[in-house]
Protein backbone atom coordinates (compact mmCIF):
# COMPACT_ATOMS: atom_id res chain seq x y z
CA UNK A 1 0.00 0.00 0.00
CA UNK A 2 1.70 3.24 -1.04
CA UNK A 3 2.20 6.06 1.69
CA UNK A 4 -1.06 8.38 -0.10
CA UNK A 5 -3.16 5.63 0.36
CA UNK A 6 -2.06 4.79 4.37
CA UNK A 7 -2.59 8.60 4.84
CA UNK A 8 -5.80 8.78 3.30
CA UNK A 9 -6.89 5.50 5.56
CA UNK A 10 -5.57 7.04 8.86
CA UNK A 11 -7.18 10.49 8.02
CA UNK A 12 -10.66 8.77 7.75
CA UNK A 13 -10.19 6.52 10.89
CA UNK A 14 -8.81 9.65 12.96
CA UNK A 15 -11.95 11.93 11.48
CA UNK A 16 -15.07 8.90 12.43
CA UNK A 17 -13.18 8.58 15.87
CA UNK A 18 -14.31 11.84 16.20
CA UNK A 19 -17.63 11.45 15.44
CA UNK A 20 -17.95 8.71 17.42
CA UNK A 21 -16.79 10.57 20.85
CA UNK A 22 -18.82 13.74 19.92
CA UNK A 23 -21.73 11.27 20.01
CA UNK A 24 -20.87 9.59 23.03
CA UNK A 25 -20.13 12.16 24.86
CA UNK A 26 -23.90 13.85 23.56
CA UNK A 27 -25.36 10.55 24.93
CA UNK A 28 -23.72 10.58 28.24
CA UNK A 29 -24.78 13.91 28.92
CA UNK A 30 -28.37 13.23 27.67
CA UNK A 31 -27.86 16.33 26.05
CA UNK A 32 -27.40 16.95 22.12
CA UNK A 33 -23.73 18.93 21.46
CA UNK A 34 -25.91 22.04 19.38
CA UNK A 35 -28.11 22.39 22.78
CA UNK A 36 -25.27 23.25 25.11
CA UNK A 37 -25.87 26.48 24.68
CA UNK A 38 -29.22 28.79 24.31
CA UNK A 39 -30.23 27.99 27.83
CA UNK A 40 -32.57 30.68 29.70
CA UNK A 41 -30.88 32.44 32.23
CA UNK A 42 -27.55 31.00 30.96
CA UNK A 43 -25.31 34.28 29.75
CA UNK A 44 -23.25 36.95 30.68
CA UNK A 45 -24.43 40.55 30.22
CA UNK A 46 -27.04 42.49 28.55
CA UNK A 47 -26.95 44.56 25.00
CA UNK A 48 -29.61 47.64 25.00
CA UNK A 49 -30.13 48.35 21.33
CA UNK A 50 -31.53 51.56 20.41
CA UNK A 51 -32.17 52.07 17.03
CA UNK A 52 -32.45 55.46 15.32
CA UNK A 53 -36.76 54.83 14.50
CA UNK A 54 -36.28 57.25 10.78
CA UNK A 55 -33.39 55.40 9.41
CA UNK A 56 -35.89 51.98 9.93
CA UNK A 57 -38.90 53.67 8.44
CA UNK A 58 -36.78 55.37 5.47
CA UNK A 59 -35.60 51.63 5.23
CA UNK A 60 -39.22 49.97 4.76
CA UNK A 61 -40.45 52.75 2.55
CA UNK A 62 -43.82 52.25 1.49
CA UNK A 63 -44.29 48.81 3.37
CA UNK A 64 -44.24 50.80 6.52
CA UNK A 65 -47.15 52.60 6.09
CA UNK A 66 -49.18 50.27 8.58
CA UNK A 67 -46.50 50.74 11.52
CA UNK A 68 -47.63 53.37 14.04
CA UNK A 69 -44.03 53.69 14.33
CA UNK A 70 -43.36 55.28 10.35
CA UNK A 71 -46.63 57.38 10.02
CA UNK A 72 -46.86 60.37 8.37
CA UNK A 73 -45.33 62.10 11.36
CA UNK A 74 -43.10 60.14 12.16
CA UNK A 75 -42.64 61.26 15.48
CA UNK A 76 -39.69 58.86 16.93
CA UNK A 77 -36.29 58.81 17.54
CA UNK A 78 -34.24 56.57 19.14
CA UNK A 79 -36.76 53.73 20.10
CA UNK A 80 -35.70 50.72 21.96
CA UNK A 81 -34.84 47.41 19.60
CA UNK A 82 -34.86 44.89 22.50
CA UNK A 83 -32.83 43.65 25.69
CA UNK A 84 -30.39 41.08 24.61
CA UNK A 85 -28.42 38.61 26.63
CA UNK A 86 -25.21 38.24 25.50
CA UNK A 87 -21.95 35.98 26.12
CA UNK A 88 -18.73 37.11 25.75
CA UNK A 89 -18.44 36.45 22.33
CA UNK A 90 -21.79 35.86 20.39
CA UNK A 91 -25.40 35.45 21.90
CA UNK A 92 -28.22 33.18 22.76
CA UNK A 93 -31.55 33.14 20.86
CA UNK A 94 -34.91 31.80 20.82
CA UNK A 95 -34.03 29.46 24.29
CA UNK A 96 -37.51 28.26 24.75
CA UNK A 97 -39.80 26.72 21.98
CA UNK A 98 -42.49 27.70 21.94
CA UNK A 99 -42.09 30.69 23.64
CA UNK A 100 -44.07 31.51 26.80
CA UNK A 101 -47.51 33.64 25.91
CA UNK A 102 -47.10 36.94 26.67
CA UNK A 103 -50.26 39.19 27.64
CA UNK A 104 -51.98 41.42 25.11
CA UNK A 105 -52.11 44.33 28.22
CA UNK A 106 -48.39 43.50 28.49
CA UNK A 107 -47.44 43.96 24.66
CA UNK A 108 -49.40 47.01 25.00
CA UNK A 109 -47.82 48.59 27.96
CA UNK A 110 -44.47 48.61 25.52
CA UNK A 111 -45.98 50.39 22.75
CA UNK A 112 -44.48 53.82 24.35
CA UNK A 113 -40.74 52.27 24.26
CA UNK A 114 -40.78 49.68 21.81
CA UNK A 115 -43.27 51.52 19.05
CA UNK A 116 -44.48 48.12 17.75
CA UNK A 117 -46.70 45.04 18.98
CA UNK A 118 -44.77 42.56 16.43
CA UNK A 119 -41.55 43.77 17.80
CA UNK A 120 -42.45 43.54 21.47
CA UNK A 121 -43.09 39.81 20.64
CA UNK A 122 -40.61 39.46 18.17
CA UNK A 123 -37.81 39.75 20.77
CA UNK A 124 -39.72 38.26 23.72
CA UNK A 125 -39.92 35.30 21.81
CA UNK A 126 -35.96 35.53 20.30
CA UNK A 127 -34.49 37.48 23.19
CA UNK A 128 -36.45 37.60 26.60
CA UNK A 129 -36.65 33.96 26.55
CA UNK A 130 -32.96 33.77 27.12
CA UNK A 131 -33.38 36.00 30.22
CA UNK A 132 -34.44 33.49 32.41
CA UNK A 133 -37.30 35.73 33.28
CA UNK A 134 -41.01 36.02 32.96
CA UNK A 135 -41.95 38.30 30.33
CA UNK A 136 -43.88 40.31 33.08
CA UNK A 137 -40.20 40.64 34.70
CA UNK A 138 -37.99 40.94 31.42
CA UNK A 139 -40.01 44.03 30.18
CA UNK A 140 -40.01 45.35 33.40
CA UNK A 141 -36.38 44.86 33.03
CA UNK A 142 -36.58 46.23 29.27
CA UNK A 143 -37.96 49.61 30.69
CA UNK A 144 -35.59 49.90 33.59
CA UNK A 145 -32.66 49.99 31.32
CA UNK A 146 -34.38 52.27 28.68
CA UNK A 147 -34.53 54.86 31.70
CA UNK A 148 -30.68 53.91 32.52
CA UNK A 149 -29.84 55.66 29.50
CA UNK A 150 -30.01 59.38 28.65
CA UNK A 151 -30.64 59.85 24.87
CA UNK A 152 -28.45 62.57 24.18
CA UNK A 153 -30.84 65.75 23.60
CA UNK A 154 -29.41 66.68 20.19
CA UNK A 155 -31.38 63.35 19.20
CA UNK A 156 -34.07 63.61 20.53
CA UNK A 157 -36.25 66.53 17.55
CA UNK A 158 -33.88 65.73 15.21
CA UNK A 159 -36.01 67.94 12.23
CA UNK A 160 -33.87 67.92 9.38
CA UNK A 161 -31.29 65.36 8.13
CA UNK A 162 -27.81 65.61 9.92
CA UNK A 163 -24.20 64.02 8.93
CA UNK A 164 -22.01 63.00 11.67
CA UNK A 165 -19.17 60.85 12.44
CA UNK A 166 -20.11 57.64 15.07
CA UNK A 167 -17.54 59.22 17.21
CA UNK A 168 -19.64 62.33 17.62
CA UNK A 169 -22.78 60.16 18.20
CA UNK A 170 -21.02 57.63 20.96
CA UNK A 171 -19.03 61.37 22.28
CA UNK A 172 -22.71 62.75 23.04
CA UNK A 173 -23.75 59.48 24.67
CA UNK A 174 -21.19 59.59 26.58
CA UNK A 175 -21.40 63.11 27.98
CA UNK A 176 -24.78 62.36 28.55
CA UNK A 177 -24.03 58.71 30.56
CA UNK A 178 -21.23 59.71 33.25
CA UNK A 179 -19.62 56.24 33.80
CA UNK A 180 -19.82 55.32 30.20
CA UNK A 181 -16.73 54.44 28.56
CA UNK A 182 -15.69 54.06 24.63
CA UNK A 183 -15.64 50.35 24.84
CA UNK A 184 -19.30 50.08 26.58
CA UNK A 185 -21.28 51.16 23.77
CA UNK A 186 -21.18 50.38 20.27
CA UNK A 187 -22.53 52.97 17.45
CA UNK A 188 -23.98 51.10 14.16
CA UNK A 189 -24.44 51.77 10.74
CA UNK A 190 -26.25 50.52 7.33
CA UNK A 191 -24.07 51.96 4.16
CA UNK A 192 -24.75 55.31 4.35
CA UNK A 193 -27.03 56.08 7.75
CA UNK A 194 -26.67 55.63 11.41
CA UNK A 195 -29.35 52.33 12.12
CA UNK A 196 -28.57 51.58 16.49
CA UNK A 197 -26.31 52.70 19.26
CA UNK A 198 -25.89 49.29 21.84
CA UNK A 199 -25.28 49.78 25.16
CA UNK A 200 -23.69 47.34 27.60
CA UNK A 201 -24.27 46.52 30.43
CA UNK A 202 -24.51 44.07 33.26
CA UNK A 203 -27.23 41.94 34.66
CA UNK A 204 -27.59 44.61 37.37
CA UNK A 205 -28.07 47.25 34.46
CA UNK A 206 -24.41 49.08 35.55
CA UNK A 207 -22.51 49.99 32.24
CA UNK A 208 -19.56 47.71 31.25
CA UNK A 209 -17.45 46.44 28.71
CA UNK A 210 -17.88 44.50 25.84
CA UNK A 211 -15.16 44.47 22.88
CA UNK A 212 -16.60 41.96 21.46
CA UNK A 213 -19.77 44.64 20.71
CA UNK A 214 -16.91 47.47 20.44
CA UNK A 215 -15.25 45.80 17.99
CA UNK A 216 -18.19 45.76 15.83
CA UNK A 217 -18.93 49.15 15.77
CA UNK A 218 -19.62 51.53 12.19
CA UNK A 219 -16.69 52.00 10.00
CA UNK A 220 -17.72 54.92 8.41
CA UNK A 221 -16.32 58.34 8.59
CA UNK A 222 -19.66 60.16 8.08
CA UNK A 223 -23.09 58.88 7.98
CA UNK A 224 -26.79 60.44 7.64
CA UNK A 225 -28.96 60.79 10.25
CA UNK A 226 -32.53 60.87 8.74
CA UNK A 227 -34.97 63.34 10.91
CA UNK A 228 -37.77 62.77 12.77
CA UNK A 229 -40.90 64.51 11.60
CA UNK A 230 -43.89 65.46 14.21
CA UNK A 231 -42.87 65.92 18.08
CA UNK A 232 -43.94 63.84 20.73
Amino acid sequence: MSAAAVFLRLRGFLFAAAVLLAAAAATLSGTPAHAQQDQPGAFDFYVLALSWSPTYCEDKGAGAADEPQCSVARPYAFVVHGLWPQYERGFPQSCQRPAPYVPGRLVSDMLDVMPSKRLVIHEWKKHGTCSGLSAERYFGLVRAARHKVVVPPEFVRLMDYRTVAPAEVEAAFRAANPGLAPDMLSVECDRRRLTEVRVCLSRELEFRACPDVDRRACRLSRMVMPPVRGAR
